[in-house]
């Protein structure tokens, strides 16, 4: 058998919190040794590919920006393929980050999507903003499904929840385990 690319998640596999798994520098040494193709995957939207590639190295791990892809990336791509530049957001610099880069402008005037990522600065009048734009027609896209991350911290699809509640819409979660984020990868 061929393996013609590597795909992998981060947390658990090869980082505890900030802290190599036991024979991931083996891992990744070889799998580039053998000229494998390497996808670091991860639902977090909060971080870009830079700073993985900074955690990672404060770890001991070598491993170059252009191997990760992360959710907020994942959500830039899909959104570039829809009609629509506009999108009202729920999260922070990564994700922003992307979105700009992919070409839209952020606005709470008639945006034509509602983005979920992760933040620590939610609020009522954010839930308020997103539930209207949805309700009114926005699209609903949340980079993941992830309810919490490590020590029970509010993730995205937690973030989604009153927005869901209010509206009755479900988002469509671009995150694992869709396979949008192994097809854009």
């Amino acid at each position: 058998m061929t393996i013609k690319n590597v795909i992998c998640d981060i947390d658990g596999v090869l980082l505890h919190d900030n802290t190599a798994v036991p024979g991931a520098d083996r891992f990744l040494a070889r799998i580039q040794e053998q000229g494998m193709p390497l996808v670091i995957l991860t639902n977090y939207p909060s971080q870009t590919a830079q700073d993985l590639a900074n955690r990672f190295s404060a770890a001991g791990l070598d491993v170059p920006e252009s191997a990760f892809f992360t959710s907020a990336m994942a959500t830039a791509d899909f959104l570039k393929r829809q009609e629509g530049k506009k999108a009202y957001v729920v999260g922070e610099g990564a994700l922003i980050h992307e979105l700009y880069k992919a070409g839209f402008t952020i606005t709470d005037i008639n945006p034509d999507f509602v983005i979920v990522g992760e933040t620590r600065s939610y609020n009522w009048d954010m839930i308020h903003k997103a539930a209207f734009f949805v309700a009114n027609g926005a699209r609903f896209i949340a980079t993941n499904p992830d309810n919490h991350g490590h020590g029970f911290t509010p993730a995205c699809g937690a973030l989604c929840a009153p927005i869901e509640k209010i509206t009755g819409r479900k988002p469509f979660y671009v995150g694992k385990p869709s396979p949008w984020i192994i097809r854009s990868a």
